[in-house]
């Protein structure tokens, strides 16, 4: 289905055209003047220099042709040359009921769906989940969901970090604290045992408690530096006990992106590539790409148009251990033979963005990928607390992600029961507690979605879970609201099958029904962008047009049984559009509020 604006401007180019100039001069956008028009075309101002004739000239002779339009019910031509543009109401009308007839809205499928893998997860396995995890899981989960819609075929990893140092250290200290286990018996050939020796709870003592002893002691970051390098290579019970620790992580890290409504497709780790690395680095040597450089081996990027210094791609260190360069390199020759995609976008902050410039090049470089495959790095900002600095607990410390999720739906549940006191009713503990569950997801994740991923943000409780101004609240508060309405003209009587829009009677009407009109085109720009903010504000100008046409209007005391009927329907509408848009953003609204 073509977008609305896309219809319009084929209609204002055969104007141009039919006047005897070029039509692609035609071209309309949405007015900055709303207060006088809902569309706008500057053609004529563009026009005036190529035709040698006033601007103001041009715009009348197009607006004389189209006065008998279909599209246009207003077009008046204003100094210096602008053509202010109003549409038809019937026009707008049947634009919807082919949006309420068609799949998806109108939104146009791809001809080529392409297959994209998503990397936006990177939690390090023991070690439960913080507030710096949020961002890349919340945008990673609603670019996933929004590409999907839009056609394509997506997966999604969560890419754990299981490779690094954290697992020498927790090895060490185990070591320390139950050296008689098999696995650091190096005689031992057995099976190894199935359970493993610690819970998570413990895992998530032991790793603090590593890292700290680490940073005060030389001899014992050496040990866990050996622990890791044994892992890294084999060593038989490293691996094991590796694994082990990689077992016992995954349930609790599940359970945590449950509560963020966040799924991955695939559950690998960077220890899943161990043994493409020996031949990657083989082959990149091979082929000339890999040198050594003061003990390390690495692959020269620069490009001879860099304006900026572009170190080379280290591979491995003077050490012979891996990197992360080395692992992510390693991961998309697994994801290119595995899957074929024709896309990998990866979620990570700002701050590593050398590092994915690097991998990229390197991977192009040394034909890991092939030649037009897409490398698309999204890096987000920081989520702040309100002095501006990274969100941190009261004493200083980084919050865990269950933490935040739950001080935030105490404060969630708090607000329900104020609201319910106000109106002189008491909420129910059960159904106010899974509301709040419901409204305070919503406000995290529209808290963060509704800014640009590449900005920093400012985490303020008290703004993201108020029922009022561009926050997630208020757009259920709006769906709820709908909801609400058509429950009771059901209980009227009426049904919710076979109604139709009618044309709008009012500025309000219209204005709600022209936004209506954006959605597919939102989504389309939102899938190519990869921006999810673009959805937030797109629902957040719907929610306000609905609230303007619902205050001014006594829907269901209308006496015209028709036009109630108009009316209804394109609620029902607005609450589907807004229900959808929801979904793609990772949230849903509740019942009632």
């Amino acid at each position: 289905m073509q977008k609305l604006l896309d219809l319009i401007s084929e209609e204002m180019k055969k104007a141009f055209a039919a006047a005897g100039y070029d039509g692609e001069l035609g071209k309309v956008t949405l007015s900055n003047r709303p207060d006088l028009c809902e569309y706008q075309c500057n053609g004529a101002m563009a026009g005036a220099k190529q035709y040698h004739k006033a601007p103001l000239m041009i715009a009348q002779e197009v607006a004389k042709k189209l006065a008998d339009s279909e599209v246009f019910g207003e077009v008046s031509a204003v100094a210096p040359g602008f053509l202010n543009l109003k549409l038809k109401e019937s026009f707008v009308k049947a634009y919807l009921d082919e949006m309420r007839k068609s799949e998806k809205f109108g939104l146009t499928m791809p001809v080529n769906p392409k297959k994209i893998i998503i990397d936006y997860g990177g939690p390090n396995v023991a070690k439960p989940l913080h507030v710096g995890h949020l961002r890349s899981a919340i945008i990673g989960e609603s670019v996933k969901r929004i590409c999907r819609y839009a056609g394509h075929e997506v997966i999604g990893d969560i890419h754990l970090g299981d490779w690094g140092l954290q697992m020498g250290l927790i090895m060490t200290e185990l070591k320390k604290r139950q050296p008689e286990l098999v696995y650091f018996d190096d005689s031992y050939e057995g099976e190894y045992p199935q359970e493993a020796p610690f819970t998570i709870g413990e895992l998530e003592e032991i790793y603090p408690a590593a890292s700290a002893k680490s940073k005060e002691d030389e001899g014992y970051k050496a040990e866990a530096m050996e622990a890791t390098f044994k892992f890294q290579n084999g060593v038989r019970g490293y691996w094991a006990l590796g694994k082990q620790i990689i077992r016992v992580s995954i349930p609790d890290l599940k359970k945590n992106y449950a509560n963020l409504n966040v799924e991955f497709d695939l559950w690998k780790g960077e220890s899943d590539v161990r043994d493409l690395i020996p031949p990657m680095v083989e082959a990149m040597k091979q082929g000339g790409f890999a040198y050594e450089s003061e003990g390390a081996l690495v692959v020269d990027v620069k490009e001879e148009t860099d304006t900026k210094e572009m170190p080379p791609c280290m591979i491995l260190k003077s050490d012979g251990a891996s990197l992360y360069n080395t692992t992510d390199l390693a991961t998309i020759k697994d994801r290119m033979e595995q899957y074929h995609p024709d896309q990998l976008i990866y979620l990570a902050d700002k701050r590593q963005e050398l590092h994915f410039e690097q991998v990229f090049r390197c991977a192009k470089k040394t034909g890991l990928v092939n030649t037009d495959t897409e490398l698309t790095y999204i890096g987000f900002g920081t989520m702040n607390g309100k002095d501006g600095k990274p969100f941190k607990t009261r004493d200083g410390g980084v919050m865990r992600l269950e933490n935040l999720i739950r001080e935030i739906n105490e404060e969630m549940i708090r607000k329900i029961h104020e609201n319910a006191e106000e109106k002189g009713y008491q909420a129910d503990e059960t159904q106010a507690e899974e509301t709040a569950r419901i409204v305070g997801l919503a406000a995290i994740k529209y808290g963060d979605l509704s800014n640009q991923a590449a900005k920093d943000y400012i985490f303020d409780m008290d703004r993201f879970t108020s029922f009022e101004g561009d926050t997630g609240p208020y757009i259920l508060y709006t769906i709820v609201r709908i909801k609400s309405i058509l429950a009771k003209y059901e209980e009227q009587g009426g049904k919710l099958t076979d109604i139709v829009i009618r044309e709008a009677t009012s500025v309000s009407e219209k204005s709600l029904m022209l936004e209506l009109t954006k959605c597919n085109a939102v989504v389309e720009a939102a899938c190519e962008e990869t921006a999810p903010h673009k959805i937030c504000a797109y629902i957040y100008d719907l929610a306000n047009a609905f609230n303007h046409f619902y205050h001014e209007t006594k829907i269901l005391t209308e006496e015209d049984t028709q036009k109630k009927a108009g009316w209804i329907a394109l609620l029902a509408m607005t609450k589907d559009v807004l229900e959808t848009c929801i979904d793609l953003l990772g949230f849903s609204a509740p019942e009632r509020m």
